[in-house]
């Protein structure tokens, strides 16, 4: 049962609990002693208290020695060796970056490589056939599906693309394909964990947050790493975490379903305090904070709450703006399209304009998680996909490139891994519906901008699309990338946790030269 807490006369605060009698310094406040009957409280500071010498105190330290047979020393030490790594952020960027800032399209659910930027006219040839070789789950499928989509080349370098993205099909010249991407395993949730993150579990850091910790904002009243998201992704808030890097470069997510600022950044504007008003609490909050913070040193925790707090007020100006695609001439809005998707790539684009470092675009929806899974019914699904996604990614690259962005804004397309070359039938066995399993052995993805070669082709699958089998680009391999880009060495951006410095390509992970201009 919980006693209660009340100023000591000693200067001390008193916590009773169970008879367990605690006394613990109170040094910046002022309290009154109980006067007796008919004489005034007497005041004392209670930073020079007159502890009687029967009453030893001990600091925090002491008191963790002695309890527990010295145990409690164990997770002291371990809360100190995480402060060894440097709160600081490192000084960054390494070289001179190519890319400023990051905007990355996310297809939850895992688009089909086969029906988007890789064309294989073997599976036409050997349509029906069983695949050989070892496959990481049982093909029950019809074997070998060609996609009934056409494919051609485009632009002055002959990229070629499927026809569902006839509008990015536009932009050939700008677009560097990666078609010979691989990860570590085809399922959903180590898939994420792995393109987000870079390890299966969840429990590192995520790629923004790294970014966001390696080259912080360009604007310090607005977050360096935002998130975008109509829904919810399988794993979820682990996508974005910062896990044990600072707080502060945790993930903003925002839902995109309603693109009015008040419904996308809530308390945006206080219901009865004027802004200067709120400046006063805020210096009043900040003082009691800082003599918080005087008596618990080296606590990351409260130090990255305390920022949080204080990015908040500064965002009820600045989000204001950046966040309210309304501002937006209304042809621009509807180069988008008025999808969800649509609307979060054009607030991206007002976010990196706003100097955020890195946005992340996941495509879900408020009841779909991943709408990209297409296990079944694979032909039509993905024409309604492309076509939203298609119009949207076309119009981010437009606006960037009409605004002089591109050159220095590295856009990112693709999902967890790709889809099998072979069908996957449902209990009807209906072949029309058919739709393509997991696969993560070979799969293509698409960069931008930001110091990227333009008009590419880079890598390889084999014949059937089963294999990267030449230039092989694993996602370590790709995050080393995005990061080299940004001005980072992969091997050097680090942090010291649990005894050991961590990096986001772990100890994998090499810069795919090839594809830099």
């Amino acid at each position: 049962m919980l006693g209660t807490i009340r100023p000591d006369p000693t200067g001390l605060e008193r916590d009773v609990d169970g008879g367990l009698v605690m006394y613990v310094s109170l040094s910046s406040l002022t309290f009154r002693t109980e006067g007796q009957a008919g004489k005034p409280d007497v005041p004392i500071q209670a930073g020079k208290p007159d502890v009687p010498r029967n009453r030893p105190m001990l600091n925090r330290r002491q008191m963790l020695q002695q309890a527990g047979a010295g145990f409690g020393m164990v997770g002291l030490a371990g809360a100190l060796n995480g402060l060894e790594a440097g709160e600081a952020t490192p000084a960054l960027p390494h070289f001179t970056p190519k890319a400023k800032r990051v905007i990355f399209l996310f297809m939850n659910g895992a688009p089909s490589h086969v029906d988007t930027f890789d064309p294989k006219p073997a599976l036409a040839k050997y349509e029906g056939s069983q695949p050989t070789g070892e496959l990481y789950r049982k093909n029950e499928g019809s074997g070998y599906m060609p996609s009934p989509f056409k494919f051609r080349a485009h632009g002055e370098s002959g990229v070629v693309m499927s026809e569902l993205l006839s509008k990015l099909a536009k932009h050939a010249d700008d677009l560097c394909v990666l078609r010979s991407m691989h990860t570590n395993v085809p399922n959903h949730e180590p898939g994420l964990l792995v393109m987000n993150s870079g390890n299966q579990q969840p429990v590192r850091p995520s790629l923004g947050s790294w970014c966001s910790y390696g080259l912080g904002t360009e604007n310090e009243n607005l977050p360096g790493f935002v998130v975008l998201c109509p829904g919810l992704p399988v794993v979820g808030p682990q996508l974005w975490s910062s896990s044990f890097l600072p707080g502060e470069h945790q993930g903003m997510s925002v839902d995109t379903n309603d693109m009015q600022v008040d419904k996308l950044v809530a308390n945006l504007n206080h219901p009865r305090l004027t802004r200067a008003q709120q400046q006063r609490q805020l210096e009043f909050l900040g003082k009691l904070n800082q003599l918080h913070r005087e008596q618990r040193a080296g606590e990351a925790a409260l130090d990255a709450q305390i920022r949080a707090m204080e990015l908040a007020f500064n965002m009820q100006r600045e989000a204001s703006a950046a966040f309210d695609v309304s501002r937006e001439p209304v042809a621009i809005r509807e180069m988008y399209g008025r999808t969800a998707f649509g609307q979060s790539c054009l607030l991206a684009r007002r976010l990196c304009e706003n100097g955020v470092r890195f946005v992340q675009v996941y495509y879900v929806a408020k009841n779909e998680k991943q709408p990209w899974d297409t296990h079944s019914d694979n032909n039509k699904r993905h024409r309604d996909l492309c076509a939203d996604s298609d119009r949207a990614t076309a119009a981010l690259l437009t606006d960037l490139k009409a605004r002089g962005m591109l050159e220095d804004t590295l856009v990112i397309w693709g999902g967890e891994f790709g889809r099998t070359p072979y069908a996957q039938l449902d209990k009807k066995k209906d072949y029309a519906k058919a739709g393509r399993d997991h696969h993560h052995t070979g799969f293509s993805m698409l960069l931008a901008g930001g110091g990227v070669r333009g008009g590419m082709m880079y890598g390889s699958t084999d014949e059937f699309g089963m294999n990267a089998v030449e230039n092989r680009v694993h996602v370590h391999d790709l995050h080393a990338t995005i990061l080299h880009l940004m001005g980072i060495d992969h091997k050097r951006l680090t942090y010291r946790y649990s005894g050991r410095d961590f990096r986001l390509t772990d100890v994998h992970g090499e810069v795919v030269r090839g594809v830099l201009s």
